[in-house]
């Protein structure tokens, strides 16, 4: 087992084998994503893509497909840069630079978002869709370019923890936001309670959508304000020298190399092709959750901030009950519960509309308490099924990426995860490719949304081909 300090001047050293950095380094680096993530939870999720698809483009259905024609789109333009992006990233040795320029093209292009209001009064729907293309496409490399500084700055022992320390900081980062636009912006003038502002606060005119435009900029001020700490404090890696081109085509080299050598390991061969699939599915389903949700029952952006708010902590609570069960009963069998429910748990979701749940069975469309939201049996039965999903999603996740682990040989864990992370990339454009097609060939968003279940039910039918048993270096592979 290696040791994690230097044998020249007892530094600590990191996963790359240079020297670690130091906490405000490495606890810089978790701001970065913090920034991030909370423009994916509040705009494409809750939000946003819930307004532009019913307000301002003004059919659900017409808006989930667009919206699945853009993220595919923008998933097939990641899958193929991705390999390229990953060798730059590992070979080039700068990575700062191309954070910083991509998280300022989404800081200006979430602002940017403000001026999209129903009826062509600010940016057509079209310059919209190239808008949020942009910002997608922007959000992808700096994901690429940020993780591929954890290994130089982290410290072997604190890698996990650094990397949870990240997650954790971009969910509660959502979480505060929503709370925020919630209590400020989406409740004040609509519902009279005491510890509520009468009105939004500074002018917001929830009569001209102002409440949903404004959690662009939030997110825009908000990513530009936590990627400082990172560029500021957090080590870059020492520049190459070596050109991009030639530094983009050495990587390729090595992705191909290590694909070869897959005919060697079959059994993480399987792995990672079953998960192409099955990570495509779960992913699929959180991010056109929202948009699905407010078509079918009319929910308006504080109930769906509500409904936000709710699935996160949910997923929170699923991630520490996911790695206790994880260690319990092994990576495997909970990767296959995980997958396995959460592809039932889709077909329950899509049973329900607002007089029938199950498919066949009808329920009342009257209000069953006085709390203004989720007030129909069928809204709280999909709220309450939604919680269960979000549980089993991130246990999912996480059983994935310690399943990989497992499997691997501990010689070569950094190649196999280099495929890991391309294996959820190069086919990141099907789930938004059969939501947006299955949407539009059906005219139904119930169909658009059910079409993911089969991208679980198929990685969940690979996974029976795989063992959990960690591989050994195969021959003239050291």
């Amino acid at each position: 087992m290696k040791n994690n300090i230097s044998p020249t001047g007892g530094n600590v050293l990191s996963l790359a084998g240079t020297k670690a950095a130091g906490p405000l380094g490495y606890l810089s680096w978790t701001f970065g994503q913090g920034g991030r993530d909370p423009y994916y939870i509040m705009v494409v999720i809750y939000i946003f893509f819930p307004y532009f698809s019913n307000t301002v483009v003004g059919d659900p259905v017409q808006g989930q497909s667009l919206i699945g024609y853009m993220n595919a789109i923008a998933g097939f333009a990641l899958a193929l840069t991705a390999p390229f992006l990953g060798a730059i990233a590992d070979k080039n040795g700068k990575r700062k630079p191309w954070v910083a320029s991509t998280v300022m093209i989404m800081v200006v292009g979430a602002c940017l978002l403000w001026y999209v209001l129903p009826n062509d009064k600010g940016l057509s729907i079209n310059a919209t869709l190239a808008l949020l293309l942009i910002i997608s496409i922007a959000f992808a490399i700096s994901e690429v370019f940020h993780n591929a500084m954890l290994p130089s700055i982290a410290p072997t022992n604190k890698v996990g923890l650094i990397s949870g320390l990240a997650f954790s900081l971009g969910n509660v980062g959502g979480l505060l936001l929503m709370v925020f636009v919630l209590f400020a912006f989406s409740m004040p003038g609509t519902i009279d309670w005491s510890f509520l502002p009468a009105e939004p606060l500074f002018g917001i005119d929830q009569s001209l959508n102002e409440h949903d435009r404004i959690v662009g900029p939030i997110a825009g001020v908000w990513m530009l304000v936590f990627t400082l700490p990172l560029l500021l404090f957090t080590p870059d890696g020492k520049s190459s020298g070596i050109p991009v081109l030639k530094a983009a085509r050495q990587g390729i080299e090595d992705v191909i190399t290590t694909v070869k050598q897959l005919k060697h390991y079959s059994n993480i061969g399987i792995y990672l092709l079953s998960r192409m699939f099955f990570i495509d599915g779960m992913v699929g389903v959180m991010t056109f959750g929202g948009v699905y949700a407010s078509g079918t029952f009319g929910w308006d952006t504080t109930t769906l901030l509500i409904f936000g708010l709710f699935t996160s902590l949910s997923a929170m609570i699923g991630a520490f009950v996911g790695g206790k069960l994880d260690d319990h009963i092994g990576s495997l069998s909970t990767l296959k519960v995980s997958i396995i429910a959460a592809s039932v748990i889709l077909l329950v979701l899509v049973s329900i509309q607002p007089g029938t749940l199950l498919y066949v069975i009808p329920v009342s469309q009257q209000a069953t308490w006085s709390f203004p939201y989720f007030q129909t049996p069928a809204e709280q039965f999909y709220f309450v099924t939604n919680q269960v999903f979000a549980m089993f999603f991130v246990t999912g996740l996480s059983s994935s990426r310690t399943l990989m682990a497992r499997i691997s040989p501990p010689e070569m864990a950094t190649q196999f995860f280099g495929l890991f992370a391309l294996s959820g990339t190069v086919t990141a454009f099907l789930a938004p490719l059969l939501v947006a097609t299955t949407t539009a060939w059906f005219q139904s968003q119930r169909a658009g949304f059910a079409s993911l279940a089969s991208l679980m039910i198929i990685g969940a039918v690979m996974l029976l081909f795989v063992k959990e048993e960690q591989a050994k270096v195969a021959p003239g592979n050291v």
